[in-house]
């Protein structure tokens, strides 16, 4: 495995290059602030930017729970990338998060002021220290897996490779340790998407009723269903759950923790 550190003090635009450095050096998987992610999708990790305060944001940063840098390792296992790259803002951050997750010591060391205008990082800085913005290198819809409601805005970017045009989404985020608002997401989308996904489901006759709660960590649901009579009842019931989780997941990125189906009726023809 060949690893890439891209590294840059805290809010130089370390983030915003991320993606254009990956794309330029044929790099599919990147760790940053916690994640890893690859092809624009989060694999595993927790968001350093979810934390509380920036002591606990820096620890996430370098895996220093063993629970989260074992997670990340074994997803790291699993994909087993040719080329991947790290985020940090020294040489000295980059191996300690090389040791939690005992990858290569970095083989190319990428400083952003070699990649990145002046203006350009006075931009980012002045981004981060009055609007307290952070760009991370994932669409929003990834993003909002570990930001449920937290205001979360697209940057789109285009970027040239070889004679092609090709387009990107990161996002831009503010943490909670630095927060100033926050995104209202309609419960009604939620509901009208649980009752989308009956629809593919035969045995399901009718949705009766749909409660959604929203929470810090995600959302879960609860749906009362009418099934027809003399089908797998148990069956359909998981059928359904799948099929709800990964719909609405799929199409707003919010993280399901449950979707309880309770069978109130039976329909008989």
């Amino acid at each position: 495995m060949e690893v890439f550190a891209l590294i840059g003090s805290s809010g130089t635009g370390k983030s915003h290059k991320a993606m254009l450095v990956a794309s330029e050096k044929g790099i599919d998987t990147i760790i940053d602030d916690g994640l890893l992610i690859k092809d624009g999708k989060k694999l595993a990790g927790f968001s350093a930017k979810r934390e509380m305060t920036a002591i606990q944001a820096v620890k996430r940063a370098i895996f220093m729970k063993p629970e989260h840098a074992n997670v990340v390792k074994e997803e790291i296992k699993k994909v087993n990338p040719d080329k991947i790259l790290i985020m940090g803002t020294s040489v000295k951050m980059i191996n300690k998060i090389t040791e939690a997750l005992d990858l290569p010591d970095p083989q190319n060391i990428i400083f952003i002021e070699d990649i990145s205008s002046e203006l350009e990082i006075m931009k980012a800085q002045r981004m981060r220290k009055d609007f307290g913005k952070h760009v991370i290198p994932l669409p929003t819809i990834e993003v909002k897996k570990d930001f449920p409601n937290y205001l979360i805005d697209p940057l789109q970017f285009f970027f040239k490779k070889k004679d092609t045009r090709k387009e990107g989404e990161k996002s831009i985020v503010r943490p909670r340790f630095n927060m100033l608002g926050k995104l209202l997401i309609s419960e009604n989308v939620i509901e009208q998407l649980t009752k989308t996904a009956a629809q593919d489901i035969s045995e399901i006759k009718q949705v009766l009723k749909v409660n959604v709660s929203m929470g810090e960590e995600g959302v879960a649901i609860g749906v009362d269903i009418k099934v027809q009579y003399g089908a797998l009842l148990r069956q359909v019931a998981r059928k359904y759950q799948i099929t709800t989780i990964q719909l609405v997941e799929n199409l707003t990125g919010l993280n399901v923790l449950h979707v309880d189906v309770r069978i109130k009726t039976l329909h008989v023809e």
